[in-house]
């Protein structure tokens, strides 16, 4: 393995100890704040990916160009020092294209392994759902298992690691449909959505973009990052609401309007996220609240309603999810 690309990645005796709940929960809101001085979007949707990114997830951003989820991945990855890359999914792209491929050297008469974009901290995939799902495939372990497999060696990749991926939905010509297992690695999926009259006068007027962004300082480091990280396992949860947590995702499952339910890599998803969200907000315990809050995000791109198998109407799950939420009966 590259030397370079071997120290990037922390072994358990050089992982950062785990700081307190209290010292990741300031680092957090001052990740948040850094990033909407220069994203003048929702603050839901910053902290969304924040929560993400200590929950050590990857987001699914779906949403129409132009509503800065570009500028939103930069600035998150600018903030912890981490390294950002961009890759354009197209019908062409190959594997090697995204992981890397080795090239010989005429000097020292071996092969130097040249990484591609994976090998970064925040990696924005565009348009995920253009790629062939060969490509697909190959993007799937690096989110799955934060290594890739190239020329038959494993190469792991740089902590913390998240891969924030775009789609249109109004889009299906030349697209290939996310298979669930793939839609299945996403801890959340994210609608940056259009910004309100005040917000886009804003943008107007103070017009923030590549100049902003090149001002930006990180506010954090990548091994604080991971220490944060850690500082999730910590946060507790009562029985009491492990119980509801367990009892949105069973109804997934047992609603005859649904086809398929969440899994329980939706379930973890949903318990890491619903920890994070606590931590951010500085407390070491999970209240309903956060489970509330973070259903939606982690469970809606899970399901699969039979109306949407009939009609391909995408946001019938939505729909269902929401009943669900507000009928099922909360934790004093």
């Amino acid at each position: 393995m590259d030397a370079a690309l071997a120290e990037s990645r922390l072994t358990p005796a050089q992982t950062p100890a785990s700081m307190r709940v209290s010292d990741a929960a300031g680092h957090a809101r001052k990740l948040a704040d850094a990033i909407q001085s220069v994203f003048l979007g929702q603050r839901e949707t910053v902290s969304l990916l924040v929560v993400a990114l200590l929950a050590r997830g990857h987001a699914l951003v779906e949403d129409v160009p132009g509503v800065g989820k570009t500028t939103l991945a930069k600035a998150l990855a600018t903030c912890i020092d981490g390294k950002f890359s961009r890759v354009q999914l197209t019908p062409d792209l190959l594997p090697a294209d995204l992981l890397g491929v080795s090239i010989y050297n005429a000097q020292t008469g071996d092969f130097d392994f040249k990484p591609g974009p994976i090998f970064a901290n925040i990696v924005v995939a565009d348009e995920v759902n253009r790629t062939t799902p060969r490509t697909q495939s190959a993007l799937l372990e690096a989110m799955a298992e934060q290594q890739v497999s190239v020329e038959n060696e494993t190469r792991l990749l740089p902590p913390p690691f998240m891969v924030i991926a775009t789609q249109n939905p109004f889009e299906f010509e030349g697209t290939y449909v996310l298979p669930e297992n793939q839609l299945d690695r996403f801890l959340v999926k994210v609608a940056v959505g259009y910004p309100d009259r005040e917000i886009e006068r804003r943008i107007l007027l103070e017009r923030p973009g590549e100049a902003a962004l090149a001002e930006l300082t990180p506010v954090l480091d990548t091994q604080q990052v991971v220490g944060m990280q850690a500082a999730v396992e910590q946060v507790r949860i009562d029985q009491s609401v492990m119980d509801y947590l367990l009892d949105l995702i069973g109804r997934t499952r047992q609603d005859e309007r649904f086809h398929l339910g969440v899994s329980p890599r939706g379930s973890l998803a949903l318990l890491g996220a619903s920890r994070a969200s606590a931590l951010v907000d500085g407390r070491d315990y999970v209240i309903p609240d956060d489970v509330k809050s973070m259903f939606l995000p982690t469970a809606g791109h899970r399901v699969i309603t039979r109306t949407y198998l009939s009609n391909g109407d995408a946001e019938a799950g939505r729909h269902v999810l929401q009943e669900i939420l507000d009928s099922t009966s909360v934790p004093g």
